[in-house]
């Protein structure tokens, strides 16, 4: 009897196969009675597998967000990746980002923010503020250039009477008693208001707000400093290390929580002056698995539904599909259970093993069942037709499982490790579902008294394609030659996203706040990091790099040692002593003013501008400070009150910092304090330096070469940018050496099944064809490859090479038809309820994911044209 297809057309009787090939048809049927005979213990057997798989998965399966895992820790840039990071070690916690609409509210917002979480031991270990060293700040004059240092000393020694009615009297009367100094000094010429414009405009909006009944603190940072204020940056941080909760599907969530609850009692937060964003490691990862959560009840529903309805068109009854499910899932249960002792901790990419198996899985149950259907029209008996079903299918099931299995398992040895687990566990879950479906399908078939089907299996929309497709032989053959050459043409031009950021939801917060930093060129994280053997030999290589075009700064421990200190000590030293004892001298006595003393002043200093009037300009912001205080001269006593906190909450603190600013001395490395050179030297001497890219090396081009400059000069370079550059060159490289690797592994297991390398051509030459058309697709619609939705192409491997078995091996058998038949409908029904997986992962609301299931589908739908239009197109013209 020819192991063909009942309803293959003209099947010709051949000579029989090679003993060793009806042998393991033999066995099959076998092993298929067997399970029909002991159907019950079968069953139970099942049940006791599945149980033992939950109880693996549940105590030993984890999933780990984090990248790095992707790829073996033997990688030379992964062995710098990890030194830098045991000596260096950045925070991989919770990063609350403060802005705020002046310094003086982001500085204390910060500052009130890490001591109620450093009060909260239940929730977080440790709590710091980078941007807050004392050191810093005590100094920031001398790491300012000679030029502006001047500029600024100059415009506050030019202030210095102004500054001396602040500290006599730190509130709005004295304020008020500064302003009529100017007055004075316009009225005899002696005033350059040009000197005060900035200060002046500032502080008539500040007016102006209070005289609306809006009063907002003034930034006398903004008015002293002016623009070099700006050098600092927007941002403020907070770190905190948060107590995590690891059984929860968001281990961070509580400290999140805890965070946010804590700075919403903050005043500058309630009033909307300040601003709260979170981000960093723990934020990323819980905030990915929200995503990826995000409608996946519906979305599952949705895909069962649909998987269900894709069933029962393709074999017509429950009682065939319910044992097809349960034939899945005790096969996903199984390879799960696999997977947790194999594995123990799954990655971002290796968690896509599920829909691997059920997309290729539910293929062998499937063609089985159908053959099955097919039998049970001519053997009534359900045991010899589950018999002759094994010997008929099981065969090509058998071919198919073991050739898709050994082009998964030519993934593991590549250094993408990602890649590597996912193959192994899809490798091994491929014979797990050949198992399944021989060993225990049969069972669930009988306990259910699957019936047979009534009529003809194959599709007769497909049977007229057939006869369609075999008038234009020669031109459908041309054009997919062409498409496959035009694959190879653009090859090349296919490209890989190597930056993990880009397949996570950018409308999460933590993703959001991210995005401000990377575009902020002070909080860029794409930096470069060196170790070198001595802060020397740091601070010459640092002085080294910075010279390069791409490098927009580049710091060692030698950079926290201001240069030129000689000329800047000079010029604060002058300003110190003409500013010095306006700063030192005590406030004045007396109580504080009320209402009526500011009334008072604001009289005062009317009198003084109303003399001065004809003297400025019309555009002069003396002028719209006096019609803003006569608004408040008359204004309620609460308006007053209100504004005099408002002028002169950060006044004192002000001229502190002014008055410590203006008192320093000679900086060495010595002074530089433990906390602060920790990071940067260890205690063996070695030495960090810490590279930053200009604006343009931020895209992916720019980003490499940056890199590459940077390691003209220090080959042993690491940090992020690094790491994205030579993930991008790992992950090519291991998919170019698997693919191959697969490719020879499915063609010498072919070999070793079909013992004629023609039939194992018309194997693998759909399977490159549809390769080839994917690359088309991708290249022409733009679609990047990134890390989720890599697994695509393993897949592509794998649904390919089982399609094409199918037909190739009836035809070996003497099928003269090819797409009416049973084979057809099965290939073309499992292809839908992977396809409406796939379509569930497309519809994401993670782009990761989304992506993932789009190139799937997409890789799907070219399998499907090259095995049910190019395959027939060659079988057709050519005799086994």
């Amino acid at each position: 009897m020819p192991m063909v297809d009942p309803q293959l057309g003209d099947a010709r009787p051949r000579p029989a196969r090679a003993s060793a090939e009806t042998l393991t048809v033999t066995r099959l049927g076998g092993l298929v009675g067997f399970s029909q005979r002991h159907a019950a213990w079968m069953a139970a057997l099942a049940l006791v597998l599945v149980l033992l798989s939950v109880v693996a998965a549940a105590t030993r399966l984890g999933v780990s967000t984090d990248t790095d895992r992707l790829f073996r820790a033997s990688l030379p840039w992964r062995q710098r990746q990890i030194a830098l990071a045991r000596a260096f070690p950045g925070n991989d916690g919770l990063v609350a980002v403060i802005t705020a609409r002046i310094p003086e509210e982001a500085d204390a917002t910060a500052a009130a923010l890490a001591q109620a979480l450093a009060h909260d031991p239940a929730h977080f270990t440790a709590v710091s503020r980078p941007d807050a060293s004392a050191f810093l700040r005590h100094n920031a004059l001398l790491f300012l250039d000679l030029k502006p240092l001047n500029g600024l000393l100059n415009s506050i020694i030019a202030a210095q009477p102004f500054l001396g009615q602040l500290a006599a009297d730190p509130s709005a009367r004295g304020l008020f008693s500064a302003l009529s100094l100017i007055g004075l000094g316009v009225q005899h010429g002696q005033a350059d208001l040009a000197a005060y414009a900035p200060a002046l405009d500032g502080f008539q909006r500040a007016l102006a707000a209070a005289a609306d009944g809006h009063p907002q603190p003034l930034s006398w940072q903004n008015l002293l400093a002016g623009p070099l204020v700006k050098q600092a940056g927007q941002f403020r941080f907070v770190l905190a290390q948060p107590v995590q909760n690891f059984n929860a599907l968001e281990p961070g969530q509580a400290a999140t929580d805890a965070l946010r609850a804590a700075a919403a009692r903050l005043p500058f937060i309630q009033n909307g002056d300040a601003h709260l964003g979170i981000t960093g490691g723990v934020a990323l990862a819980d905030q990915e698995f929200a995503t990826v959560a995000e409608g996946v009840v519906w979305g599952t529903l949705g895909s069962v539904i649909l998987i269900t309805l894709w069933l029962f068109l393709a074999v017509g009854s429950w009682r065939l599909i319910v044992p097809i499910l349960l034939t899945l899932l005790l096969g996903l249960s199984l390879t799960t259970g696999f997977a947790s002792l194999a594995v123990g901790t799954l990655n971002l990419v290796s968690v896509a093993f599920a829909v691997l198996f059920v997309g290729i899985a539910v293929d062998f149950a499937i063609q089985f069942s159908v053959r099955y259907r097919e039998a049970r029209e001519t053997v009534p008996d359900i045991g010899a037709a589950l018999v002759q079903t094994g010997q008929r299918a099981g065969g090509q099931i058998l071919v198919a499982a073991a050739a898709t299995a050994a082009g998964f398992y030519a993934f593991v040895p590549t250094n993408f490790a990602g890649v590597a687990e996912l193959g192994l566990i899809a490798g091994t879950g491929m014979l797990i579902a050949f198992v399944a479906t021989l060993f225990f399908l049969p069972a669930f078939l009988t306990l259910f008294r699957a019936r047979g089907g009534r009529g003809e299996t194959g599709l007769a929309v497909l049977n007229a394609a057939e006869q369609g497709l075999a008038r234009v032989r020669r031109p459908a053959l041309l054009v997919f030659g062409l498409l496959g050459l035009l694959g190879l043409v653009l090859l090349p031009r296919l490209h890989f996203d190597s930056d993990p950021l880009h397949t996570k939801d950018p409308h999460t917060e933590s993703m959001r706040v991210l995005r401000k930093l990377i575009n902020d060129p002070n909080t860029n994280p794409y930096t470069i990091d060196i170790i070198e053997p001595s802060a020397q030999a740091a601070g010459a290589l640092a002085d080294r790099l910075g010279r390069l075009p791409l490098v927009a700064r580049a710091l060692s421990i030698e950079s926290f040692v201001p240069t030129d200190q000689a000329p800047k000590l000079a010029a604060i030293a002058d300003a110190a002593t003409i500013l010095g004892p306006t700063l030192a001298a005590p406030p004045a006595g007396g109580k504080p003013p009320d209402a009526a003393d500011l009334r008072q002043a604001i009289i005062a200093a009317r009198a003084q501008l109303d003399a001065v009037r004809a003297k400025l300009p019309p555009d002069s912001p003396l002028l719209g400070i006096d019609a803003d205080l006569a608004r408040l001269a008359t204004a309620p006593d609460a308006t007053l009150l209100a504004m005099n906190r408002a002028l002169t909450e950060f006044l004192p603190q002000q001229l502190a910092t002014l008055a410590d600013v203006l008192n320093v001395s000679k900086v060495t490395l010595a002074d530089i304090p433990p906390s602060l050179a920790r990071q940067w030297v260890l205690p063996d001497g070695r030495a960090r330096v810490n590279v930053m890219p200009k604006a343009m090396a931020e895209d992916s081009a720019g980003l490499h070469h940056f890199v590459t400059q940077v390691r003209a000069i220090a080959p042993n370079a690491g940090g992020a940018a690094v790491t994205i550059v030579e993930t991008a060159a790992t992950i090519i490289g291991a998919f170019r050496n698997a693919a191959i690797g697969a490719l020879l592994a499915i063609a010498v297991l072919l070999f070793a099944f079909l013992r004629r390398p023609r039939v194992v051509a018309l194997v693998m030459a759909p399977l490159l064809l549809s390769a080839l058309m994917t690359v088309v697709v991708l290249v022409s619609s733009r679609m990047v490859l990134n890390f989720a939705n890599i697994i695509a192409l393993p897949l592509l491997l794998g649904v390919g090479v089982s399609f094409n078995i199918y037909f190739v091996m009836n035809w070996r058998a003497g099928a003269r038809r090819f797409l009416g038949t049973g084979t057809a409908r099965a290939v073309l029904f499992s292809a839908a309820t992977t396809g409406t997986a796939f379509g569930s992962l497309a519809l994401s609301h993670h782009p990761g994911t989304a992506s993932m299931g789009y190139l799937l589908l997409i890789s799907l739908g070219c399998t499907l044209v090259a095995t049910f239009m190019f395959l027939p197109a060659l079988l057709l013209g050519m005799e086994p």
